[in-house]
C-alpha cells in the first residue's frame, strides 16, 4: 500500500516496493492518471464556486452595506481574498500534487491523525454535508416547478445525489463531461439574467434603482464580508484533481487564477445587474432576488426562467462536488487498512468508485434529516460551516510547516509576498470559523459532534486493527 506521505508520482523507491507488492498480490495496484484538461480544471472549480449562493446572499450582503459603490467593493474584496487562497493552493498542489488534495497536504504537516480527522469530517460534513445542501436547493426549485406530493423536495434532492453519484462512477470522463456541459448551460443562463436587466428594464425602474443605490443600513461591513467569502467557497476543490491534470503542477496554478479571474468576474457582473435593476434597499429588502429581478424585466415567466437557471446552477456544483469529494475517501482508504474499501482506484473508469458510493449514501442519509426538518438548508449551511473553515485555516498553516519541513522541495510555484499572503489567507480562515460558530445554531453543535466521533473512532483504530490481525 503506498504511503501518503510520499509524493504522487512516487519516487524510485516507492515505485519499487509498490511493483514487488503488486507482484506478490499478482495484481497491479490502480493509482490515478492524468486525464483532466485546463479547460476540465477551470470547469471543475468555477462548477464548485458559482453555484445557488449567488442568487441567494447578495440581498443579504446588500443589507449590511452602506452604499452601491461599498457593496460592488465587498465582492471585488472577496476575489482578493480568495485569489490569495487560491496562490497559497497553488504552492501546495505544484508542489505535492495528490488525489487526496487538503488530506495529503495535513498528512505531510501535522501527520496522520490530524489528517484523518479532516477525511473523516470531509467524508460526513463538509463534502456530503455540501452535496446534500445544494440537492435541497434542487428539490425545492423543482418543486415549485412540479411537485411530485408532500415530499417532493426531498425525492427531488435524493434523485439528484443518485443520479449525479452514477454518473461519476461510469467514469472521470464521463463526470467531467457532464461538468462541461452544465457549465456552459450555467453561463448562458447567467448571460440571460444579465441580458434582461440591462436590455429590458424599463428606464423608470433603472433610474429609481440608481437613486435608492446609496440607501443602505450598513448593519455590518464584517458580517457582509461573511456572506460574500462563503460565496465564493470551493476553489479549494482544485487540489483533489491535482494528480490528474494532463498540463503539470505549473498548469494546476494558471487553472487556480484563471478560475478565481473567472468567478469575480461573473459575481461582479451579476450583482452590478441586481443592483442596476432592484438598487441597494430594493435588493436589501428581497427574499428572492434572482426572481424579483426576472419578475421585474421579464414578468411572470422569469420566475420559471430563473428556477431553471438555479437549478442549473446547483447541479454544476452539486456535481463537481460529488467528483473531487470521493477523492479523500480515496486517500483514506489508502493510508488506513481498515477504510482499504474506500482505497480501491477502478482503472476503467479512471474514478474510485467504492468511495463514490460511500458518499452517495451519507449524502442520502443527510438528505434523509429533511423528513424531520423543513430548514434543510439553512441547517446544512449551519452543519457544514465551522468545520470546514477550521480544516481550512489548518491547511493555510500547514503550507508555514512544509516550507519549514521540506526547505529542499522543488516548487514550482511559490506564493508571492511570503508569508504576508499566506498569513492574510489563514487570518481569514480564522475570522470566518468564528463567525460560522457565532452566527449559526444546533447544526453547527451536530457537525462538531460528527468530528468528535471521528476522534472516537481514530482512537478506536489500533485496537481494531489488532483484532483483524489476529483473526487473520
Amino acid at each position: 500500500m503506498p504511503n501518503l506521505n510520499e509524493d504522487y508520482p512516487a519516487t524510485d523507491a516507492t515505485l519499487a516496493s509498490t511493483e514487488a507488492t503488486a507482484l506478490i498480490e499478482e495484481k497491479p495496484i490502480a493509482e490515478p492518471r492524468p486525464a483532466l484538461s485546463m479547460f476540465d480544471a477551470v470547469a471543475v472549480i468555477v462548477g464548485v464556486v458559482v453555484g445557488a449562493g449567488i442568487f441567494r446572499t447578495p440581498s443579504l450582503v446588500a443589507a449590511n452595506v452602506e452604499s452601491g459603490t461599498m457593496f460592488l467593493t465587498t465582492w471585488l474584496l472577496g476575489g482578493l481574498v480568495s485569489l490569495i487562497g487560491a496562490l497559497c493552493y497553488a504552492e501546495l498542489t505544484t508542489t505535492f500534487p495528490h488525489a487526496g488534495g487538503d488530506y495529503h497536504f495535513l498528512t505531510r504537516a501535522f501527520g496522520k491523525r490530524l489528517a484523518f480527522l479532516f477525511a473523516w469530517a470531509r467524508m460526513s460534513v463538509i463534502q456530503t454535508g455540501s452535496i446534500a445542501l445544494l440537492s435541497f436547493i434542487i428539490g425545492d426549485y423543482m418543486a415549485q416547478l412540479y411537485s411530485i406530493g408532500e415530499f417532493s423536495s426531498v425525492l427531488y434532492a435524493a434523485l439528484v445525489v443518485i443520479l449525479l453519484t452514477a454518473i461519476n462512477i461510469i467514469g472521470v470522463s464521463f463526470g467531467t463531461g457532464v461538468q462541461r456541459f452544465l457549465i456552459i448551460l450555467e453561463i448562458l443562463g447567467i448571460l440571460i439574467v444579465l441580458g434582461a436587466a440591462f436590455l429590458f428594464t424599463p428606464n423608470e425602474t433603472a433610474a429609481a434603482a440608481t437613486s435608492n443605490a446609496g440607501a443602505g443600513n450598513g448593519t455590518s461591513m464584517g458580517l457582509a464580508m461573511v456572506f460574500v467569502l462563503l460565496t465564493f467557497g470551493g476553489w479549494n476543490e482544485a487540489a483533489y484533481i491535482s494528480a490528474e491534470l494532463k498540463s503539470g503542477r505549473r498548469g494546476m496554478a494558471t487553472a487556480l487564477i484563471a478560475s478565481i479571474a473567472i468567478i469575480t468576474l461573473i459575481y461582479l457582473l451579476i450583482n452590478l445587474a441586481y443592483l442596476h435593476v432592484l438598487g441597494l434597499e430594493g435588493m436589501a429588502s428581497s427574499a428572492a432576488i434572482a426572481a424579483d429581478l426576472a419578475q421585474v424585466t421579464i414578468g411572470d415567466a422569469g420566475m420559471v426562467l430563473i428556477g431553471i437557471i438555479v437549478v442549473l446552477a446547483a447541479l454544476t456544483s452539486a456535481n463537481a462536488t460529488i467528483l473531487t469529494g470521493a477523492r479523500t475517501n480515496y486517500a483514506l482508504g489508502r493510508d488506513f487498512p481498515v477504510f482499504s474499501y474506500l482505497g480501491q482506484w477502478n482503472t476503467k473508469a479512471s474514478s474510485p468508485v467504492n468511495a463514490y458510493v460511500v458518499q452517495g449514501v451519507i449524502a442520502l442519509a443527510l438528505v434523509g434529516l429533511a423528513l424531520f426538518t423543513r430548514t434543510g438548508f439553512e441547517t446544512m449551511v449551519e452543519y457544514t460551516a465551522p468545520v470546514f473553515w477550521f480544516f481550512l485555516m489548518l491547511v493555510g498553516i500547514a503550507l508555514f510547516v512544509l516550507r519549514r519541513k521540506e526547505p529542499e522541495r522543488p516548487r514550482p510555484f511559490k506564493v508571492p509576498l511570503y508569508p504576508v499572503l499566506p498569513l492574510i489567507f489563514c487570518l481569514t480562515s480564522a475570522y470566518l470559523f468564528y463567525s460560522s460558530l457565532m452566527y449559526t445554531g444546533l447544526g453547527a453543535l451536530v457537525g462538531i459532534g460528527v468530528l468528535a466521533v471521528g476522534v472516537l473512532v481514530l482512537l478506536a483504530i489500533p485496537r481494531i486493527q489488532k483484532q483483524e490481525e489476529q483473526t487473520a
